[in-house]
């Protein structure tokens, strides 16, 4: 077997390289996880060309890892066993836009900037919005979600069907174009967020909404982080129709001044943000208002202006870039976890403490409207001490959120650093998915290494 003459034969000699350049682009993410080259990368330009490579890498057991904006904060593109790099670049058509159905067919890599840039000629838009240019494949890998979620939902809540090549060369649908159905088995709720490591997705039809006639966003500022999150819970078990509940604690907002140069008070803050008519905005606005000034905010301004609004959530999506471009001779460790609202002020401020106590440089920041937020950890991968704090805080919070009823992940997803805490968070269910992994993929090429802790049988 040449790898490389192989698929050279098998899709072309333009969609295959060995580049060093390009292999060492392959290597990794953004996320914090050591950095490993593929032997090769591929660029399909159909289901045709997947179906081809990966049925090649299933009859030799090779290793194939797909690779959409390279955006992801858990490894999930790094190809661990080598192998074969699937880049879904040219895979980017938008395939199908139905208006009066409220869906949209894409290809895996076309990114969530542009499919939003061609839907608001039809009035529309696709809310799911993790910070990133994020392709739309990567995000239904890991099922993304974003700021919006809590009133939109995640990813996995988007989408009515997928074409899926499984690692024999089988292609599916699972879904279909309804809105509901009681079907067969919910595939998925199974592929969504998979992580590469059931199929390789080719097509994916998402459902779309209407842009809303008048958004509104606001910042208030707190005494403490405890305020923050004990306001956002009052907002949100109060029944207001709320796109957007964001947390950005004080350090986090200096670092958003720093880097993106806007001059917002460096205290803990709440970004909100309202969808819907201008009465019933104002309305809502007015009792939010009342709700977090008795929660003790010092401090509510409005942002109405498109372009004000606009940039305040540029500064919210940028924060980690804000912390990896401010300290570039640093690692970043973003934690990911999510717990029951009721939970979130207690665990928010454990964090924050945890932080502080550790001696740690880091932000405590996330999308408390739906109960998931992020620790950012500034640390020196070259000083042991540092990486031992880092690990201690990382699964001391992943403890906490286990313990009161919460997950590892609330978006980022598994890949690599979330999964010695499966068998924690799942329990016997764990052999329930490893099973499916086993019925799907029995030579464990599909991003081997990831989500489950299971070998590669030859390689």
């Amino acid at each position: 077997m040449n790898l490389l003459e192989d698929l050279y034969f098998l899709i072309g000699t333009d969609k295959v390289t060995i580049n060093e350049t390009l292999l060492r682009h392959h290597s990794g993410d953004e996320s914090h996880h050591p950095k490993i080259e593929p032997d090769a990368v591929v660029f399909p330009e159909s289901t045709e060309d997947v179906q081809k490579i990966v049925s090649y890498a299933n009859e030799h057991q090779i290793a194939i890892v797909p690779y959409g904006a390279g955006s992801g904060l858990e490894g999930q593109a790094i190809p661990i066993k080598k192998g074969i790099s699937i880049n879904f670049e040219r895979m980017d058509q938008i395939l199908e836009v139905r208006p009066e159905d409220l869906t949209v067919k894409v290809q895996p890599g076309v990114t969530r900037h542009r499919l939003n840039d061609e839907l608001k000629k039809y009035g529309l838009f696709f809310p799911v919005d993790p910070g990133a240019d994020a392709s739309i494949g990567g995000m239904a890998a890991t099922n993304a979600s974003g700021t919006l979620a809590v009133r939109y939902g995640v990813m996995r809540d988007q989408i009515l069907n997928m074409e899926v090549v499984l690692a024999d060369g089988r292609v599916i649908k699972t879904g279909s174009l309804a809105r509901k159905s009681s079907s067969g088995y919910h595939l998925n709720g199974l592929f969504v967020g998979s992580e590469g490591t059931l199929g390789v997705f080719t097509e994916i039809t998402l459902k779309l909404h209407g842009i809303p006639e008048y958004i509104t966003a606001a910042r208030c500022t707190f005494p403490s982080v405890r305020s923050c999150v004990d306001a956002a819970a009052a907002i949100l078990t109060a029944g207001i129709s709320i796109a957007r509940v964001e947390l950005v604690d004080a350090r986090s907002i200096k670092q958003v001044n720093d880097f993106s140069g806007t001059n917002y008070p460096e205290e803990h803050s709440l970004f909100l943000e309202f969808h819907g008519n201008k009465s019933g905005n104002e309305e809502d606005i007015d009792f939010v208002q009342a709700i977090v000034e008795e929660a003790g905010c010092t401090g509510f301004v409005f942002e109405t202006d498109s372009i004000k609004r606009a940039n305040l959530w540029k500064a919210r999506h940028e924060l980690h870039y804000a912390f990896s471009h401010g300290f570039p001779k640093l690692s970043i460790l973003s934690t990911d976890v999510c717990v029951p609202i009721s939970k979130l002020p207690e665990i928010v401020e454990f964090t924050r403490n945890q932080l502080d106590g550790l001696g740690l440089d880091g932000g405590v920041l996330g999308h408390v409207g739906d109960g998931n937020f992020h620790a950012t950890v500034l640390y020196d991968r070259n000083d042991p001490e540092q990486v031992k704090k880092m690990q201690q805080l990382n699964e001391e919070l992943v403890a906490y959120a286990l313990r009161v009823g919460g997950t590892c992940t609330g978006e980022h997803g598994v890949g690599i650093g979330k999964m010695k805490f499966q068998e924690q968070e799942h329990g016997a269910a764990l052999d329930v998915m490893i099973a499916l992994k086993n019925t799907l993929d029995p030579n464990n090429i599909l991003n081997p290494g990831k989500v489950l802790p299971i070998e590669m049988k030859v390689y």
